[in-house]
């Protein structure tokens, strides 16, 4: 692994030369490929991102916010971060972190769980120096201001939703522009993301506006409104563009107020609480192309997916954000 290269090979830096200064560390085998999936749609509409293949030994969209979250750590040092406890974010973090020489702190807390979420928060615990589990997200967040209170750590949010790990999503987001330039996939009229944090649906929307491609964002929901909602990923994205802005001293062309759009009846009621629709898409992708998805997020991303894109009458790109590569030595 390179731990420390230049930065001129992503498609943002060559845009964006002078953030080529923001320190990122290689965790990444980009660009990830583009795919047709003839089995669901014979006509061509329907194609997958195969993010899950975004690193060598255990990819997934996480990875591309690591590379700049992880970008200034160093051997010895102490990664903080949170998530629920079944979270592929603490997972991706405490796998490359640990490959770093860090030493990873996570503050989980509960929720429903589903066997996949089990698989993710036993491997998790067992990468991670210390786990501390609380019953709520509050006391989560407290437990993380006292400890970040009392000890020097590299602190990384929850699902490292930061405009600094959002940039890894607006260079995916280019990384699409190139390949439709190529020949590789038809341009999209939409793209399909599950939506939790919101920072792949934020860097995609700005990328893509970036890009000027009229490419729509559609995020599937799979947690509370309160928590997880369009103003959120809006937000997200304007401080992503204000970061590149101060950074580079240039004007960033901002989405559009229908670059993205929320759909909310694959939401199954509690996060990380499993839905029928998603578990026979995930069975669907197993048996075409043998690539798992997980209850919480992909599989419900996949069933909005192939819901709507008999509806669209244009190509449809479905963004797959889990690997589970990395679980089946601990597969139930």
């Amino acid at each position: 692994m390179n731990d420390r290269p230049e930065s001129a090979d992503l498609p943002l830096v060559h845009r964006f030369p002078a953030l080529a200064r923001i320190p990122r560390v290689r965790l990444t085998s980009l660009p990830t490929p583009v795919e047709p999936l003839s089995e669901a749609s014979p006509a061509g509409s329907l194609w997958i991102k195969r993010d899950d293949l975004s690193a060598e030994s255990f990819g997934g969209n996480k990875v591309r916010a690591l590379e700049f979250l992880l970008g200034s750590v160093r051997p010895g040092d102490t990664v903080l971060t949170v998530g629920g406890e079944g979270s592929t974010h603490v997972l991706a973090t405490a796998y490359h972190a640990s490959r770093l020489g860090a030493r990873v702190h996570a503050v989980r807390w509960r929720h429903e769980m589903n066997p996949v979420a089990l698989d993710v928060a036993e491997r998790a615990a067992s990468l991670c120096t210390r786990v501390t589990t609380t019953r709520t997200f509050p006391g989560t967040m407290a437990r993380v201001l006292w400890r970040r209170a009392r000890e020097r750590v590299h602190w990384i949010p929850v699902g490292g939703s930061t405009p600094l790990g959002t940039l890894g999503h607006v260079n995916a987001a280019l990384e699409v522009e190139r390949q439709i330039a190529a020949g590789e996939m038809p341009l999209p009229r939409e793209v399909i993301v599950p939506l939790g944090t919101g920072a792949t649906a934020a860097g995609l929307m700005l990328g893509f506006a970036i890009a000027g491609l009229a490419i729509v964002v559609v995020g599937a929901r799979i947690g509370p409104r309160i928590a997880v909602n369009r103003r959120r990923v809006r937000a997200l994205a304007r401080a992503t563009a204000a970061l590149i802005s101060r950074e580079t001293g240039r004007p960033v062309a901002t989405p559009g107020p229908d670059a993205f759009r929320v759909v909310h009846d694959v939401y199954g009621g509690a996060y990380g609480r499993a839905l029928p629709a998603g578990d026979r898409a995930a069975t669907s992708l197993l048996h075409w192309r043998g690539v798992a998805l997980d209850a919480t997020y992909s599989a419900k991303a996949f069933a909005a997916a192939l819901a709507l894109h008999p509806t669209t009458g244009a190509p449809l790109l479905f963004w797959l954000t889990f690997d589970g590569r990395m679980l089946a030595p601990v597969a139930r």
